[in-house]
């Protein structure tokens, strides 16, 4: 099918018929002096329609909000909780229906569909991720395998429930703000009052528009030990991630995770001839590692004679080398040729006060320790309020029992009369009470049953008075001084649960790899000057030097051109190619060539290039010939002169080294104008020593 070029709405001559083109030779028009410019035009109403009508406006207004909604709500997570709506969703949803047991995932997908706007399968990814991370979700069943990335079973034959840690530190109804779910028919949390760096412990991976983040997980105890020298003002220890999968870190370029960092496999010599690879990089699994290892090993960068893969709950991939492989140039090769070494780029944004910023993971977690302090202060003080209110309703009670005030209702024959008889009872003890006496607790005191009244224990009654006395004045401890009980509360956490999730990364410093060393012999690069081949594959010749894949070659000739091409298979380059080798854009090279009947010497460097692109290295327009060329900086040339009628010198030595060091583009140093017979570096067998002159260069 033929493309139909349509006129541009940007080209001003779309539409217009073609002038005729001129003549090469024809004689240009005169000039007329440029005329001054006509006034703009006001915007016609197609124009102003274009980019001020409503379907403009639509458009606007409709990619704001998606992009909004997208970053906010999707994509990138919230700072306060560290976690994506549809995490916290799930979590929430949880949180409703545990009772201790494990709940089928499909069922908890159901639920969480009521707040959740999008597809299942959203959210049942997003749940087996979460029970893979180990922190929060413990799952029953087939979730699937980080070490060879196999997928979870369907969400009806798997089962999960929170972890004790998530039940305990995430959710507290009175410190939670709610708001409308996106059918207005339930209420969903804003977002968790999660008292642990979840952001950090997590990691977070997401792509929004016009921006993107990446986080990755830390250490559990590490991030609580560094937020309790935040409290004790004290200077953090570096954080490192810290991954599931295990292997090595390289974090030198961290950056409090704005930066890079390396990552390796981890490598056991099994015997002389076998590697083992035990743990993975972090997003590598071993079906990826092992394809990588293959395509390596086609590419011949790595001599393997087979990979056996015995990974079941551990990592475990032999690799065979072939017998005439070294094992630590093969080690060398696997980080540099595969994926047994990848590096991650970082970008920590996050949402905070309902826009996306950029923070560092120091930054976060200080963010997370102030919100812990705060939240901690709040549960404080509403547990003062309810022990105080406890302590209003024991002394209510004490009161209105031994006191008998009881009775003074007996008589009684309204309401209003009922509960003044009751307030003029406890008007003598005014003074034994927190507060002033309000309708909830006269509708708490006719509430109590005549069989507690007539079972009320005085003793037992005042010292659960004491103990309630003795719990408020330790919230009261703490409330004065919440720094100090943060720092405990965050102790009693590490002692409970650090344990439970051990660093398994591993930080080490990676040695730069050499990968043109690694890959210097890649390739044997063969000339074919009979038919004029050149290449590394199926090419019949001499052999003309080892070659990488990540080297380019230079070709040169016998006309001066010169090009640039990356190693070629098969490659057809005339018979009149006169040098071929690795390029080296600063390597000194040494050419004779004649042009116009007289013959020049220079010395130049090829300098920077562009691939596939002819160039020449002497006058063009002059239709030169190499007559000599050499890229070992000769000591002397030895010049033999083609006999001619009345000549009278017949040889000449030259000193090329006396030449300075130009561009290509340079033409040189005139040697003579004499027909050139042969050029040598050594001296010929018929060169008489006596004849002259040496090295006479003519101006």
């Amino acid at each position: 099918m033929t493309d139909i070029q349509q006129p541009s709405l940007f080209d001003d001559s779309a539409g217009a018929p073609r002038r005729k083109r001129k003549k090469a030779n024809a004689p240009a028009p005169a000039v007329p002096p440029p005329a001054a410019p006509p006034p703009p035009e006001p915007p016609s109403p197609d124009d102003k329609e274009l980019t001020d009508g409503p379907l403009h406006r639509l458009m606007d207004d409709n990619f704001l909000q998606y992009a909004s909604y997208v970053i906010r709500d999707r994509a990138i997570p919230e700072i306060e909780d560290g976690l994506k709506p549809v995490q916290r969703r799930i979590l929430f949803s949880l949180n409703q229906n545990d009772d201790g047991r494990f709940i089928k995932v499909a069922n908890i997908v159901g639920y969480t569909m009521q707040f959740h706007p999008h597809g299942d399968a959203s959210i049942g990814d997003a749940l087996v991720t979460l029970v893979n991370r180990g922190y929060l979700i413990e799952g029953q069943g087939n979730f699937g395998n980080l070490h060879t990335g196999d997928p979870a079973a369907a969400p009806r034959y798997i089962e999960c429930r929170l972890t004790d840690l998530a039940a305990t530190q995430l959710f507290n109804d009175d410190l939670t703000d709610f708001i409308p779910t996106y059918d207005g028919r339930r209420k969903e949390p804003v977002v968790l009052p999660a008292k642990l760096p979840l952001l950090l412990m997590l990691g977070a991976e997401g792509i929004a528009v016009g921006l993107s983040t990446r986080i990755l997980p830390h250490n559990f105890g590490e991030l609580l030990q560094a937020q309790i020298a935040i409290l004790q003002k004290k200077p953090i220890k570096p954080l490192l991630p810290d991954f599931p999968q295990g292997g090595l870190i390289d974090a030198r370029e961290y950056d409090e995770g704005r930066g890079k960092v390396r990552l390796r496999a981890v490598l056991d010599q099994k015997d002389e001839a076998t590697l083992v690879i035990r743990e993975l990089p972090y997003g590598v699994t071993t079906e990826s590692l092992i394809a990588s290892i293959e395509d390596a090993a086609k590419k011949g960068k790595i001599k393997t004679k087979a990979i056996r893969d015995y990974t079941a709950g551990k990592v475990e991939i032999e690799i065979a080398l072939a017998n005439d492989a070294d094992i630590q140039q093969a080690v060398q090769a696997l980080y540099a040729f595969t994926q047994c070494e990848v590096s991650a780029s970082l970008r920590p944004i996050v949402i905070r006060d309902q826009r996306p910023v950029e923070l560092s993971v120091h930054d976060i977690l200080r963010h997370n320790t102030k919100r812990l302090v705060e939240l901690l202060r709040r549960e404080l003080q509403i547990e003062r309020k309810k022990i105080d209110e406890a302590l209003q309703a024991a002394s209510l009670v004490r009161l209105f029992i031994v006191n008998r005030i009881y009775k003074r209702i007996e008589e009684c024959k309204t309401a209003p009369e009922v509960k003044q008889a009751i307030l003029d009872g406890l008007a003598p003890f005014r003074d034994q009470l927190r507060r002033d006496i309000t309708g909830a607790d006269l509708d708490m005191l006719l509430g109590i049953p005549i069989r507690r009244i007539s079972l009320y224990d005085l003793n037992k009654s005042r010292k659960e008075e004491d103990d309630l006395l003795a719990d408020f004045a330790a919230v009261e401890k703490n409330l004065t001084d919440v720094t100090g009980y943060t720092i405990k509360y965050l102790k009693n956490l590490c002692r409970d649960y650090a344990d439970l999730f051990p660093r398994r990364t591993r930080e080490a410093r990676f040695d730069a790899i050499e990968i043109r060393e690694l890959t210097a012999k890649e390739h044997q690069i063969v000339l074919d000057r009979e038919r004029g081949y050149l290449g590394y594959g199926d090419v019949d010749g001499e052999p003309a030097f080892h070659c990488s894949s990540y080297d380019k070659i230079i070709l040169v000739w016998n006309d001066c051109r010169y090009r640039v091409i990356p190693p070629p298979e098969k490659l057809f380059v005339d018979k009149n190619l006169l040098y071929a080798a690795i390029y080296d854009r600063d390597r000194v090279m040494t050419l004779v060539y004649e042009a116009g009947g007289i013959t020049h010497l220079k010395r130049f460097a090829f300098g920077g290039v562009i691939q596939n692109k002819d160039y020449f290295c002497a006058p063009e327009p002059e239709k030169p010939k190499a007559l000599f060329f050499s890229d070992d900086g000769p000591a002397t040339l030895y010049v033999k002169y083609a006999p001619r009628k009345g000549q009278q010198i017949h040889q000449q030595e030259f000193d090329p080294a006396k030449v300075v060091v130009r561009t290509p583009k340079t033409r040189g140093i005139q040697m003579t104008t004499k027909r050139i017979a042969s050029i040598a570096t050594q001296k010929p067998r018929n060169w008489d020593d006596k004849a002259g002159p040496k090295g006479a260069l003519l101006n």
